[in-house]
């Protein structure tokens, strides 16, 4: 039986990413308030939140800081738009400040407002660079199998999860998908990291040649591939990867959505896995998801494209009526204040071999193929057989059951692809939470254990 509160919620909401005929049988799970790393639900039931949200709640919950940011920038200017040459305060000094921080040369800043915006802005942007630059058949952009860029007509396109493809009439023309850099799932037999990697930029650039380079105008990538299942690529692999795309004259667009403002102890994902992209992606941790704002980090060339088609058409067409709203503005660089005062940088660093080490001690479990992740993210893939890999069959929904009993437990883990089960906590977690953090999902798998032996799941 549904709480009214349930029934309310079933009867009026739309709900991402969930199997709408489920939730109508079991219900929502209704948060009321969250203070530091944990929530409560509508029962007054504590959990850690193991995935800080979305990948997103760097500085917990409660941060009186980014309250205070947002209540003075409300008094002061409570909105204003960036249409038609106007202007205000905080999104200038957020651009400077991004400008400041960015791992390669940026020219300018354009605010949206999720990372889907961005990576739909991205995609556009390059069209529209290429219109300017006289190349109107370089249009083609590549992701790779399981990425995840958002979930708009265009980004949806470039995410590389079937289930957000079906039915939508997804991916659009145009759009192109490489193999996916999962060693432990797709290596060959005897193929070492270095050997994948090498395997992989060649079947790129196969696939940019059998295209024909002149069509080809960019390719995508997430650092580390977050909603696709937490996959850490091989070594070398970004090295291998930027050769293709510049001996054809494809732009690196790099998805710091999830991977940046310290996530993986580097300020940038990127600077993590040693690669340097053209132009970046950034939301989420930006103002550690506060209020909604995201951006695009473009180059000087990009930038030279939109001033040159702007004077011939007669205005850049493109933009959103909240971008760089003045108090995600604010509440943003407040954030990255808090993470310059913090030192998060180097506190994730010094955090992360304690997180990864109950991480990796997990893949000792009888039902833990891989464990695998970098900074603070990781993810455990959840196999029937650890010897041969054999996956569970999906209908089984053996991650997603994971989860349930994790929730039972006190923890928000996600259930992601293959039967993965992945935490990102909030940079705020101590090491003493990290170890609860870890106990809690220990007692999840030991339940999910008990429940495929009971069901006989393992067996088909």
């Amino acid at each position: 039986m549904l709480s009214n509160l349930a029934t309310r919620d079933v009867e009026t909401l739309v709900h991402p990413n969930t199997n709408l005929a489920q939730l109508r049988e079991v219900g929502p799970l209704v948060f009321e308030r969250g203070r530091g790393i944990y929530l409560y639900d509508s029962d007054g039931k504590e959990y850690i939140e193991g995935m800080a949200g979305l990948w997103c709640t760097a500085l917990g919950y409660g941060n009186e800081e980014l309250v205070e940011a947002a209540a003075a920038q409300m008094r002061k200017l409570s909105f204003t738009h960036l249409y038609n040459g106007r202007s205000h305060d905080p999104a200038i000094e957020l651009a400077e400040k991004l400008k400041e921080m960015a791992p390669v040369p940026i020219s300018k800043l354009f605010f949206c407002n999720s990372g889907s915006e961005a990576n739909d802005t991205q995609i556009k942007l390059v069209w529209y660079m290429n219109n300017a630059l006289g190349r109107p058949r370089k249009k083609k952009i590549i992701s790779r199998l399981k990425a995840f860029h958002g979930l708009t007509v265009a980004a949806g396109s470039l995410s590389g999860l079937s289930y957000n493809h079906v039915d939508f009439d997804l991916p659009l023309p145009g759009f192109l998908q490489t193999a996916c850099p999962h060693h432990y799932r797709f290596a060959q037999p005897g193929e070492g990291e270095e050997d994948f990697a090498t395997r992989l930029a060649a079947e790129l650039e196969a696939l940019i040649l059998r295209e024909d380079p002149e069509t080809v105008a960019a390719f995508f990538a997430e650092p580390i591939m977050g909603a696709g299942g937490v996959i850490v690529p091989p070594r070398g692999y970004f090295a291998k990867i930027g050769a293709v795309c510049a001996k054809y004259d494809v732009m690196m667009i790099d998805d710091e959505v999830i991977c940046g403002f310290g996530r993986l102890g580097t300020m940038f994902g990127c600077q993590a896995l040693g690669f340097k992209p053209h132009a970046i992606s950034v939301a989420k941790a930006l103002s550690s998801a506060y209020l909604p704002i995201a951006g695009v980090m473009l180059p000087e060339v990009m930038y030279q494209a939109l001033v040159a088609e702007s004077a011939k058409v007669g205005t850049f067409g493109h933009g959103f009526t909240y971008s760089g709203h003045p108090v995600s503005a604010a509440v943003a660089l407040k954030t990255l204040e808090i993470y310059a005062r913090e030192r998060v940088v180097q506190t994730n660093a010094a955090k992360a071999p304690r997180f990864l080490a109950r991480l990796h001690k997990l893949a000792d479990h009888p039902l833990v193929g891989e464990a695998r992740g970098l900074g603070l993210v990781g993810a455990v893939e959840l196999v029937a057989d650890k010897t041969s890999r054999r996956a569970f069959a999906p209908r089984h929904g053996v991650g997603a059951r994971c989860v349930r009993f994790a929730e039972a437990e006190g923890l928000i883990a996600r259930a992601l692809p293959g039967e993965s089960v992945s935490l990102c906590p909030p940079f705020i977690i101590t090491p003493a939470e990290i170890d609860e953090m870890f106990e809690r999902l220990e007692r999840a798998l030991t339940r999910t254990l008990e429940w495929v032996r009971k069901e006989k799941i393992a067996e088909g």
